[in-house]
């Protein structure tokens, strides 16, 4: 069993957009993906972008982070 977090929090400030995408960076490092490699695996992700839907523009991606185990290369 697995204990998982999902938000989507929009904010007015750049500097509290960035504080939170800070804080899930440290905590990255103790979060798991399920069943990675597998046909039905679920990767953990923090995605942080600019939202321009109000002005009735696209979004602008600023960074991505995946949470993935590393795989040793194959000898």
């Amino acid at each position: 069993m697995k204990y998982r977090v999902r938000m989507d929090l929009t904010f007015d400030s750049e500097a509290d957009a960035k504080k939170l995408m800070d804080l899930a960076k440290t905590l990255s490092a103790k979060a798991t993906s399920i069943n990675e490699g597998k046909d039905n695996e679920e990767i953990a992700y923090v995605d942080y972008h600019k939202c321009r839907h109000d002005e009735g523009l696209p979004c602008e991606k600023i960074e991505r982070l995946e949470v993935r185990e590393v795989i040793p290369l194959e000898r």
